[in-house]
């Protein structure tokens, strides 16, 4: 019944571990005995409510979550987060800094704007954000509220390796594209969120997870909705929450631990990218990607092909459709970017990769 599976490079929603979704299948109809399925029950249950329990010590364990710090399971997408960072954590008469790296750093700093005076304290936009701003770039305000930045770059395929150091100014980072990856030191970061769809399961439910302290800085006549301190005085039961992606990465994370934890999962990305930039490296020209090398991102992996030293746009467009014929999904660069984009997030198994090295060696020798 599973024979049929492609290899899928998407970069949102994506790929899902094989045995999550097997685990799932078989707890679908009748969840642990209850006569129904996890979608149907109530998010008061205890049932559900053991649920909820599991994914909040799956992230403590795999992200090493400090007790000082709140994790909140919150609706609308990492880009409602946007919104709420700053509408949570502006301090008035204060700026906001913000390191733009890309599309979504550049909305983030649309919905601050509509909160706070924003400072710009790098960016790398007239490079077409091929590069991240390196340490000495970055120009910092006397008196943030905050900083923010987001640690992977999923349409334009940077990475941070290093963290910028803000003095003591509390540090947001978006990491949708990139949670639960790498090992990170949790402390060294204020507010943390992530849309699950990457590397944590379905889409539908973000990841938030902020030192408690900081939900105090609202206005308590912010919306209930849009107040952290709602969240995490809740538990994220506050309303009826996103229960089935709640439950999936619960067990999208006990799939990581089986596998070793954040260290393993690490060890298996490395290896991934290592194995695609060296095709792309190595191909005499034909694949260049168009990165920093040191900014290289581990899970979006961009790169163009060439043809008389230039990129060749009939070629890629011939390398996506035979892709798609040979069974793999979700090649195509973003249309900001253009040509080719392979999204090789924590489900993307070695032999997914070593398949489309093969592919791709095939095509330059055809082309």
């Amino acid at each position: 019944m599973f024979d049929h599976r492609i290899h899928n490079f998407n970069a949102g929603p994506a790929a899902i571990p094989l045995s999550v979704l097997k685990k799932a299948q078989a707890e679908f109809l009748n969840f642990q005995g209850t006569g129904m399925s996890i979608m149907e029950m109530s998010h008061r249950s205890k049932e559900f409510e053991a649920v909820l329990a599991r994914a909040i010590a799956g992230v403590k364990n795999v992200l090493g979550v400090p007790d000082d710090y709140s994790i909140l399971f919150i609706q609308g997408g990492a880009s409602l987060q946007f919104s709420m960072v700053p509408m949570n954590l502006a301090i008035p008469g204060k700026p906001i800094d913000l390191i733009q790296t890309g599309t979504w750093t550049k909305k983030a700093e649309k919905e601050a704007k509509k909160v706070s005076a924003v400072n710009i304290v790098a960016s790398t936009e007239s490079e077409n954000f091929m590069r991240l701003p390196k340490p000495e770039e970055l120009k910092f305000s006397s008196d943030a509220a905050y900083v923010h930045m987001c640690s992977n770059n999923t349409i334009f395929g940077t990475e941070y390796s290093w963290l910028p150091d803000t003095k003591g100014v509390p540090l947001v980072a978006d990491m949708s594209s990139n949670i639960a990856s790498r090992a990170i030191d949790v402390s060294k970061y204020d507010l943390i969120f992530a849309g699950a769809q990457k590397n944590l399961g379905p889409s539908g439910v973000t990841l938030v997870i902020m030192r408690k302290e900081l939900a105090e800085r609202a206005d308590k006549n912010l919306s209930a909705m849009l107040q952290y301190r709602t969240y995490i005085a809740e538990n994220s039961l506050y309303n009826t929450p996103p229960t089935f992606g709640i439950y999936m990465l619960a067990l999208t994370l006990e799939h990581i631990i089986e596998l070793g934890g954040i260290n393993a999962i690490e060890a298996r990305n490395i290896a991934k990218a290592n194995t695609l930039y060296e095709a792309i490296d190595n191909s005499d020209g034909f694949y260049r990607c168009p990165v920093n090398k040191a900014d290289r991102s581990r899970m979006n992996v961009n790169y163009r092909i060439y043809k008389n030293n230039e990129a060749n746009e009939a070629l890629e467009k011939q390398f996506i459709g035979e892709a798609e014929k040979a069974g793999f999904a979700g090649l195509k660069g973003h249309r900001s970017v253009g040509g080719l984009r392979a999204s090789i997030y924590n489900a993307t198994e070695q032999n997914a990769i070593n398949d489309l090295v093969k592919f791709m060696a095939d095509f330059a020798r055809r082309a």
